[in-house]
């Protein structure tokens, strides 16, 4: 019998040769052979843990929201003031470990697939009502509904946005560039409310 832990590191393990395999030869074409030798594992490892290449690919979609989600809440636990929150929501979804190419790869393979897999989907549709819903709150606390609602869905926009080139055009710089550019964007909208706040005491 497999040690205890074990059978949960070999579970990563395969999840992690997953993301590569996809980002190597393409969500359709990557074999759960090729999954399972990346892995260093037995052929039939990935069948028996996770049944099928979907459930591996679900499960492989599922770990990576997961470890977005610990990243943000590590992130922004310390933090108070809702513009630096946000700040540090949108660095998280830029940061090294979610914003490399075989991670971006995978990502994207997960937006074709929710076309046909309704597992998929739900998945993605968890993510991005969990991203609204965080910029909705943090912007909330300091504009009105309208405001705050146009916002986050802006943000939101504006991150999914940069994924999809960086997905599409590998550039190295984008990363800080992304962040810069959806902090300028942050900036202005609560610049909007500073300068709402000076015309009521004028």
């Amino acid at each position: 019998m497999p040690r205890v832990g074990q059978e949960e590191e070999r579970r990563k393990s395969i999840i992690k040769a997953t993301i590569e395999a996809i980002h190597e030869n393409g969500f359709a074409k990557v074999t759960m052979a090729q999954i399972a030798r990346k892995a260093g594992v037995s052929t039939g490892l990935p069948h028996h843990y996770f049944g099928s290449k979907t459930g591996l690919f679900d499960a492989t979609m599922a770990s990576l929201l997961h470890e977005l989600a610990i990243e943000i809440r590590r992130n922004c636990s310390q933090l108070h003031n809702p513009q630096e929150r946000i700040m540090m929501l949108v660095r998280s979804n830029f940061c090294e470990a979610q914003f490399k190419p075989a991670v971006i790869s995978a990502w994207l393979a997960f937006y074709v697939e929710a076309n046909s897999s309704a597992t998929t989907k739900r998945l993605l549709r968890i993510y991005q009502r969990r991203l609204r819903s965080n910029l909705m709150y943090e912007y909330g606390r300091v504009l009105v509904h309208r405001d705050a609602e146009k916002a986050a869905l802006g943000t939101a926009a504006m991150i999914d946005g940069f994924w999809l080139q960086q997905a599409l055009h590998k550039d190295k710089t984008l990363e800080s560039r992304a962040e810069t550019l959806v902090g300028d964007y942050v900036d202005q909208c609560f610049a909007q409310l500073q300068h709402l706040q000076q015309e009521v005491k004028g």
